[in-house]
């Protein structure tokens, strides 16, 4: 008789450290907690309202497999004011949540036994996604070196060989905080390039940077031609986490096959749900700057603090909402996780999470009010000088 099991890539997908962290912290209310990655503020009310009267409205039916034509219209007129160069909506889709957005770029690319190039520490899906369709994933990790997070090029360059079918990149980065320099692009796009390698961003923290107004892009670089897709979502700019709502960036000669791969997968999203992200596209430039502005704060608040602490090591994220930390003396990120729940009451998500380039390592997603982030850091402190 068959036993009743999944295919074996997925039987040999990690489970997700982060819930079984936040599960080991679940039914208690003196918990603060600082695992998961969004913030404690509600979406803006002219988002809301927009989508709750589309809904009221009764505009509950299907729409097209790439999304509404003038929520893509929107976007096509943000992007290209965004990154300098006209992005047509020939090149844009519409998809539900930005992890879906990378499940449908592995889809559009990866074949069984392809090798898939990542560059970690990462969110665990990213690394999953493409093991899910049986491609094998080597990680090029970053380091950490005179209080930033690096990525060492030459080794980069080395992992991008012949036989490499895709190549993602996440800047800024999460866990870390790291941003691709702009002066690597160059030599990135051209080994993509000259070996036929896709080029994969996960861009859903570009507008979430600390010194410029956005993260170095390959957009403003790419041709028709180049296979450079880009992947994102209204979750992270605009405080819509629960939204589930993305976007893709493809070469024109994609999107016909993206259609037939959305339609495959989720047939559409919701229309109110995209009604919201027009009103968040439309009209949500100050909401982003004053999302950047508290984060800006809430970054100097936290790794100022962490630096104070004794054996405490905080590399200065570039962009996005983490401080990613180490403590002398806790090499092991999941039980030290567990033990500061116990000890306490604190959630943060360990760095083995994020693969085994992340073990010994902290995450605290710091896009919380400057009143929660100070308690959460008293309570390190205190597990620290127990």
């Amino acid at each position: 008789m068959f036993s009743p099991t999944p295919r074996p890539e997925v039987q040999n997908l990690r489970l997700s450290k982060i819930r079984e962290v936040a599960n080991a912290g679940m039914g208690r209310d003196d918990i603060l907690a600082f695992w998961f990655g969004e913030g404690d503020q509600p979406t803006p009310a002219f988002i809301r309202e927009a989508a709750s009267k589309a809904l009221l409205d009764g505009r509950t039916f299907y729409t097209h497999n790439l999304g509404r034509p003038d929520l893509r219209q929107s976007l096509s007129t943000y992007l290209s004011r965004l990154h300098g160069v006209p992005i047509g909506t020939d090149r844009l889709a519409i998809t539900s949540a930005g992890v879906n957005a990378i499940m449908l770029a592995s889809q559009l690319v990866l074949s069984p036994g392809d090798r898939t190039v990542v560059v970690g520490p990462i969110w665990p899906n990213v690394v999953e996604i493409p093991r899910i369709l049986s491609s094998s994933v080597e990680v090029v990790s970053l380091e950490a070196a005179q209080g930033r997070w690096r990525l060492d090029l030459d080794r980069l360059m080395q992992a991008l060989t012949p036989d490499t079918r895709a190549l993602v990149l996440n800047s800024p980065n999460n866990p870390s905080g790291w941003m691709l320099p702009e002066e690597d692009r160059a030599a990135i796009l051209e080994r993509c390039r000259k070996y036929g390698i896709w080029l994969v961003g996960d861009d859903v923290y570009e507008r979430l940077t600390f010194e410029r107004p956005s993260a170095p892009s390959f957009l403003p670089m790419a041709t028709d031609e180049d296979r450079i897709i880009s992947t994102n979502s209204f979750s992270k700019a605009w405080r819509m986490t629960g939204w589930r709502l993305g976007w893709m960036v493809v070469p024109p000669k994609l999107l016909e096959g993206l259609g037939v791969l959305i339609e495959y997968n989720t047939s559409c999203a919701p229309d109110f749900v995209q009604e919201g992200a027009k009103a968040a596209l439309d009209h949500g430039d100050a909401i982003t700057a004053e999302v950047r502005a508290d984060l800006t704060a809430a970054r100097d608040q936290v790794i100022g603090a962490l630096r104070a602490m004794p054996g405490v090591e905080a590399p200065m994220p570039d962009g996005g909402f983490y401080a990613f930390f180490r403590i002398a003396g806790h090499e092991d990120s999941m039980a030290t996780c567990k033990a500061m729940i116990q000890e306490v009451g604190l959630g943060l998500a360990p760095g083995s999470a994020f693969g085994p380039e992340g073990e010994g390592w902290f995450r605290w997603c710091f896009a919380a009010r400057p009143e929660k982030n100070a308690a959460g850091l008293a309570r390190l402190a205190a597990y620290i000088n127990r």
